[in-house]
């Protein structure tokens, strides 16, 4: 049991919770403006291969991150344009863009790498790990936080400013109002359109993050569709949350460590399929539990009220 359960496994509980959480605080901030965006494991997806992408052109890591923030935001662009503009059904925008970005990444490996199923290059250096100098000799925390990279706590302060700024300034509560009732915030003179934009925006630009912490931060290679549903993952956090800072990344945390969980039972001699499983049956547990309907009544209204 010991061998199970150690401080490494939250170590590494953090490490793979991180892409899930930026991405369900994405879709966490979609949801507070009346969109639901399930084209977040597209957007994770964009992100990641971007981010290879520049760092394989740029040989910067931080210029890597920056190409697949513009990447993934004109992608998101498109997406709020045909939500919000053109009132196209969300549910489906979100859907076309997973399609999208599956089809469009594996051609561009083709195109511009001219590999098939992955590309590595050894060159290539991914986001540093930090170990910071006082923390890491403290006896518990120093070996959680040890080999971290910047995004790791960049995820968990976003999360802190997110709450702050729903709930203690003025715009944030206007953002919520955007979402709650969007008749009556045009009726004091909110503009919803560039809540909901900024959100979508947002979101974009965390899920770009997401997908360079996954192909630069775990690994500093791109396969195909290596989001492996963890944008569906988000979005189940995101509605386990209730679309809070603080609830988001608490689902965020139990689907993080449970991906960890099933990695270390790979260590078990365990068959490699049934501990790969282990998050995605623990996500659709977690829908039995999960009781609000007011995601419903958002995916059944977007073509009213909730714009």
């Amino acid at each position: 049991m010991e061998q199970l359960f150690d401080l490494a496994l939250i170590n590494s509980a953090l490490r793979v919770l991180t892409p899930i959480l930026l991405a369900a605080l994405g879709g966490a901030l979609c949801s507070r403006v009346g969109l639901f965006n399930v084209g977040l494991e597209g957007f994770m997806l964009l992100g990641a291969f971007s981010a290879v992408v520049g760092n394989y052109y740029f040989g910067n890591v931080f210029y890597a991150i920056l190409f697949a923030i513009a990447i993934v935001s004109i992608f998101s662009l498109i997406f709020a344009y045909l939500s919000i503009n053109l009132r196209a059904n969300v549910i489906v925008v979100g859907i076309a863009m997973n399609a999208l970005a599956a089809g469009l990444t594996t051609f561009s490996l083709r195109a511009i790498f001219d590999v098939k199923g992955a590309f590595y290059d050894n060159t290539m250096v991914g986001l540093p790990k930090w170990n910071i100098p006082v923390i890491e000799d403290i006896p518990v925390i120093g070996p959680i936080l040890a080999g971290l990279t910047p995004l790791v706590y960049l995820s968990f302060l976003i999360a802190g400013l997110m709450w702050y700024y729903f709930y203690r300034t003025k715009s944030g509560f206007r953002f919520l109002a955007a979402g709650e009732n969007p008749l009556a915030a045009k009726s004091v003179g909110i503009r919803v359109a560039r809540y909901q934009y900024g959100a979508v925006l947002a979101s974009g630009v965390l899920c770009a993050l997401a997908g360079a912490q996954l192909s630069l931060g775990q690994v500093t290679m791109f396969t195909e569709g290596m989001t492996a549903g963890r944008g569906f993952i988000a979005l189940v956090a995101t509605m386990l949350g209730q679309s809070g800072p603080l609830g988001v990344t608490a689902a965020s945390l139990l689907f993080g460590f449970m991906d960890a969980l099933s990695i270390r039972f790979q260590g078990l001699a365990l068959p490699t399929h049934f501990t790969q499983m282990l998050p995605y049956v623990v996500t659709i547990l977690a829908m039995f539990f999960f009781k609000d309907k007011s995601f419903q009544k958002d995916a059944l209204k977007q073509g009213s009220s909730s714009r």
